[in-house]
This record gives C-alpha cells, structure tokens and sequence, in this order.
C-alpha cells in the first residue's frame, strides 16, 4: 500500500506539471459551462426531462475521450521515456505501479471535475440562470463515476500497447465504439436474434458490457425516467430505486475497475516475461 501512494504521490505532482493536464482542463471548462448553461435556461431543472437526457448524452461524448487519452498516455510515455524500465529496478511491481497511477490520475480527473463544475455553477449564478445544488450534485457525480470507470480502461490500454501513437488508435477506437456507435450495434444484434424471448437477457447484458451506457441507464432510472427505457429494462428499474439499488451499482461500477486494472497488470507482466511489452 506504501508503493502505491508514493507511486500516487508522483503521478499527481506529474499530472499537474503536464501541458496535457492543463490543455484537457480549459476544455472541460468550456463543455462544462456550456453545458450547464444550457440546462439552467430550462424552466424546470429537477428531475428528469429532455435537457437533462441532452446533458447527459453531451458530457458521455466529451468526458470519456478525455479520461482514456489522459490515462493511456500517462502509461506510455512512462515506456516510450524509459521511466519505467527505471522504476521496475526497485521494488515494485506492476500491479502497485497501475494501481498507484489509477489513484493519482483519479485524484487528478475528480480535481478537473469539481473546478470545472465549481467554475461553472459559479458563472451560471452571475448570470442569473436557475440551477439547483441537486442538479449539480447530480452531474458532477455522473462525471466523477464515468470518468473513474473509463480511466480503468485508459490503464488498461497502456498496459498493452507500446507507444503514444497507438495509445491514442486504440482510446479513439474505445471511445467510438462505446459511445458513438453503441446503439447502433445493439439495434442490430437485436434485430438478428432467432427468437423475441432473447432480445431482454441480451439488451441487458449488452448494457453491462458497456460502462457508459451501463452508467447512463442507471442515472437516468435513479432520476425516475426509467420508463422511457421500455419493460425491458423492469427488472433495472426495480433493482434500481430499490434501497440497495446504489450497492448493487458501485459493486458493479468496482467490478469494472477492478477486472480491467487486473487485466492490463497480466497482459504488462505476461509482455514483459515474453520480451514483447
């Protein structure tokens, strides 16, 4: 656990010394702004309603990219600069050095968030826009969650590829998978299953396969739209509003943490045995 904070430690006082840290910040600032704007011209800002479902949908676009490209080349430039080959001499291993990075990178990202929602809020009461504290506790959680699942698979990425560049192929290819063509993907899987008894169990597991939409169905059936998803989706919005609803959830959201980091520390540790990582 030392290894690990002190492998934290360093990762936070190098992610704040990054040009990258600082580029990705400024624009979260200006989505964030623009986004919150844009919900507090709503005459009706609690609860769920179709702007809502619009601000949801714009940060899954902005906020998972910047986690994975973040988070992958954080990894990588420690390979590509030899820094690694440096900190592997001591005694630490790959697993303390993935878990160490995810700590200090979430300390990092969870920073971005509350200046960025912080600033915001602020700027949306200069103007004069109604926000409630509920509606911006609410966005700012849904972006702190996201971004800690996505920067899981940011680690999990460098863990296997060798350099920046395909760092940043396979965070864009992650990131356009599961964001923008997702549904897409699910409407024709669905559409091609023999028997209609089989669209529920697959819709749904399609939904756990993704953590964005896995995310965003759950926040969306907390705010009491669950509805919107169609009886498919009933036995979600049971377990859902159910007071064990967020300990099902975060159990999830940390089985997905939890395989990815593990993954990407076998993938490393069986490269690096091999001579191929």
């Amino acid at each position: 656990m030392l290894h690990i904070l002190t492998v934290a430690k360093r990762e936070i006082k190098l992610g704040f010394r990054n040009s990258w840290t600082y580029a990705f910040l400024i624009l979260l600032n200006i989505f964030t702004i623009a986004i919150l704007l844009l919900q507090s011209g709503v005459g009706t800002v609690e609860g769920y309603n179709d702007m809502t479902g619009t601000v949801i949908n714009m940060t899954l676009y902005l906020l998972p990219l910047i986690t994975l490209l973040l988070g992958g080349f954080s990894v990588t430039s420690e390979k590509e600069d030899g820094q690694w080959g440096l900190l592997s001499t001591y005694p630490i291993s790959v697993y303390t050095f993935l878990w160490g990075k995810w700590l200090g990178l979430a300390v990092i990202l969870v920073a971005m968030l509350f200046f960025s929602f912080g600033l915001a809020g602020t700027i949306t009461l200069v103007f004069g826009q109604r926000l409630s504290m509920s509606t911006l506790t609410f966005f700012l959680l849904f972006s702190i969650v996201l971004a800690l699942v996505y920067l899981s698979i940011a680690l999990l990425i460098g863990s296997i590829v060798k350099n920046r560049w395909q760092s940043l192929v396979l965070g864009i290819t992650v990131w356009f998978l599961t964001i923008m063509i997702w549904p897409l993907l699910m409407i024709s899987t669905l559409s091609h299953l023999p028997s209609y008894k089989l669209v529920q169990p697959i819709l749904q597991a399609l939904t756990l396969l993704n953590p964005a939409e896995f995310v965003r169905v759950f926040s969306i059936m907390k705010m009491g739209a669950g509805s919107a998803f169609g009886p498919d989706y009933y036995q979600w919005i049971t377990w859902a509003t159910s007071n064990n609803g967020l300990l099902i959830f975060s159990a999830i959201i940390l089985s997905w943490i939890l395989l990815s980091v593990f993954i990407g520390g076998f993938i490393w540790s069986r490269g690096e045995y091999n001579g191929t990582v």
